[in-house]
């Protein structure tokens, strides 16, 4: 791996392995059609004299957010009244449900590129996270190769995978792996998220911003990589925001705020959208779960099968952990929970560290202990006295998440004009794909809050950079 991906992964706390294996190399989203998302959300009650419309909509190459925008745009509606249960990668097909205060009509009537709309019906109900029961996915993995860089052959690449997946049931269960919070929560090719989130937490609003803005990211592109070095060397002023590039939206209205209140960081750090703020606090918690996660691996505990002082939570008919009522294991009820672990019901949770959430006893409370240490976030109190809705009081998340109807085959190499630029750029140094190596074709369902691309990395052991 190079030095600046190794970088990145550890900055996300994304290190380490379930298993010890050589893995599949490759890259993912080399093509749009070799990342596909089906969302499987609760069944809506229709009724034809419902105030909303109901339609499935297939999207090629949108960012959730982004294409809400444009619809709502398009309908001449507010974007609050288009209702999703979760948002989806952007380089990827993906097909899930909107409830939109809409009449049926004018949704059918809405017409943008890469764009599938099928109205579905009507009904009196909105939608929301709670309805996101999980996605099923199918991605194509290309250019498999061994980690000294020779390309694999189908044969290889699939008794590889077939290895892995028997020793992931063998030391955490039958189709379970860990709960790695994916790269996606972290900000792709610039790990900046937790970094600020860090500097919010401690009140030092002053570096929040100045992070966000000059933080240097991988692969940057050079105007982009220019304004954050003028920044770091310059500071603020209007021929360094003149030299922001157009797209950079939050980051000129964060500079131009202090270019008018130099002293009012914390009004600049407002600037940004509320989610996007909230995302910083979220993103340092998540670091601080993949290294305890990490951590616990390293120290040879059990992910699956809890110790002494470990704190389980059960599981719910959506595979969803209930956090609240997380209960502390003793050596006394630890076979009886052990058993309810492995059958599913009860899961061993990491932490989302906060200002009340409980935290291990014994070794597993001594390992998130040291995290949290090594961090410099022994003494946080994640109180935001400043921004007060950023505190957080903390959470517990599951180690280990389950996958179903996981299947695996190889395919045909596609035509090198359909590949995408970095295919046809060739393997960089630090790259682990071959341009003729075996195509892999991965089928699974995930439950909602489970990344694809850590299922994928368990098999892959591949660069971040390579998962998309």
């Amino acid at each position: 791996m190079s030095a600046s991906g190794q970088h990145h992964a550890e900055a996300i706390g994304l290190t380490g392995y379930a298993t010890v294996a050589d893995g599949i190399g490759g890259l993912v989203k080399t093509r749009v059609e070799d990342f596909r998302v089906e969302e499987l959300s609760t069944k809506l009650s229709m009724d034809q004299r419902g105030r909303f419309t109901v339609a499935s909509i297939t999207l090629r190459n949108w960012e959730t957010n982004r294409f809400i925008a444009r619809l709502a745009k398009a309908l001449g509606i507010p974007k609050e009244r288009i209702f999703f249960a979760g948002t989806k990668d952007k380089r990827a097909i993906t097909r899930q449900l909107f409830v939109i205060d809409a009449p049926a009509n004018k949704v059918n009537g809405v017409e943008l590129t890469d764009v599938d709309i099928e109205v579905l019906g009507r009904t009196h109900q909105k939608i929301g996270f709670g309805n996101h029961r999980g996605n099923r996915f199918t991605i194509t993995v290309r250019g498999c190769a061994h980690p000294d860089g020779r390309p694999m052959t189908d044969q290889e690449a699939m008794e590889e995978i077939g290895k892995i997946h028997a020793t992931l049931e063998a030391t955490l269960g039958a189709e379970r792996f860990p709960n790695w919070i994916g790269p996606q929560r972290f900000g792709s090719g610039r790990p900046v998220t937790a970094e600020v989130g860090r500097h919010v937490i401690a009140g030092r609003f002053d570096e929040a911003v100045m992070t966000y803005l000059s933080m240097p990211g991988d692969g940057e592109a050079p105007d982009v990589a220019a304004f954050r070095k003028r920044i770091r060397e310059e500071g603020i002023s209007e021929e360094v925001i003149e030299s922001c590039p157009d797209w950079m939206d939050f980051e000129r209205r964060m500079a131009s705020h202090l270019l008018e209140k130099p002293d009012d960081h914390v009004g600049a750090f407002r600037r940004l959208p509320n989610n996007l703020q909230l995302m910083t606090v979220h993103a340092l918690q998540s670091v601080v779960f993949n290294r305890a996660l990490h951590a616990r691996l390293e120290d040879g505990l059990p992910l699956a099968t809890p110790v002494e002082g470990d704190l389980v939570g059960r599981v719910d008919e959506r595979g969803q952990l209930e956090a609240k009522g997380c209960v502390t294991v003793q050596s006394r009820t630890a076979d009886r929970i052990a058993r309810n672990c492995n059958l599913g019901r009860l899961t061993v949770t990491g932490p989302l560290p906060g200002s009340e959430v409980s935290t291990c006893d014994g070794r597993p409370g001594d390992i998130e202990a040291g995290v949290m240490e090594s961090m410099g976030l022994k003494d946080a109190t994640w109180t935001v006295a400043a921004i007060p809705r950023l505190s957080t009081k903390g959470t517990r998340r599951a180690l280990v998440t389950g996958f179903k109807e996981f299947t695996w085959e190889s395919v045909p190499k596609a035509s090198e004009g359909t590949l995408d630029g970095r295919w046809s750029e060739g393997p960089r140094d630090g790259d682990r794909w071959h341009p003729e190596g075996a195509c892999i074709k991965f089928r699974f369902t995930l439950s909602s809050g489970a990344y694809a691309t850590t299922l994928l990395r368990e098999f892959m052991m591949a660069p971040l950079d390579h998962l998309g």
